[in-house]
């Protein structure tokens, strides 16, 4: 509950200062909560807009987007009117009062379970590709500078390298089809709901 209530806080100061893209990373280990969140955000004016671009990102900690809505004042003030004590605890729109906040109403779970899977398809989508790219470089480039800086540079040292490399490689290249096999589904999904994701520019 503190985690969502400080989540919101940054989003509500974002949208009294009129910022136009409100980013953060999830602080859920769950990434259904997160999807929660970004309905929660859009009642107050900020739509889930993907992976923040042009922003440093951790390998391990993505950055996601928020865009502001065009009526996103009206809508905070609707919503800050209907749940007064959000920050203050709850509840909160669209979700059950009790709890940890972040479980959606039977009427608001279709919509958590549509931005679930834009968070998802985001997740699979380039941003990882690029990261496990990226680590079937530094793997071998690792193994060959320990196997130098320990002074095992040997004929063993070395097979035992390419056999720790190969592994590396193989564990990177099922990954890769996992998250291809779960990107179709999540894209699948959202093509069944008639949403085109990532939007287009000029849809958002």
């Amino acid at each position: 509950m503190f985690l969502l209530r400080r989540q919101l806080t940054a989003l509500l100061r974002d949208g009294g200062a009129g910022v136009e893209l409100h980013t953060m990373v999830n602080p859920w280990a769950s990434r259904r909560k997160f999807a929660a969140f970004a309905y929660i955000a859009e009642q107050y004016g900020y739509r889930y807009d993907g992976l923040a671009s042009g922003i440093p990102t951790s390998r391990s900690h993505p950055i996601f987007g928020f865009r502001r809505l065009p009526d996103a004042q009206e809508r905070a003030t609707r919503t800050s009117a209907a749940y007064p004590n959000a920050v203050g605890g709850g509840p909160y729109p669209g979700m059950r009062p009790s709890g940890n906040g972040l479980t959606p109403l039977p009427e608001a779970r279709p919509e958590v379970d549509l931005l679930h899977a834009r968070i998802m398809t985001d997740l699979y989508g380039e941003s990882s590709t690029g990261r496990i790219k990226m680590m079937a470089i530094v793997i071998p480039v690792s193994v060959l500078l320990g196997l130098v800086l320990t002074g095992n540079f040997t004929t063993t040292g070395t097979l035992i390298g390419g056999c720790v490399v190969a592994g590396f490689w193989l564990y990177l290249w099922l990954a890769a089809a996992y998250m291809r096999r779960r990107r179709v589904k999540y894209v699948r999904i959202l093509e069944r709901a008639g949403i085109a994701w990532p939007p287009r520019r000029s849809d958002r």
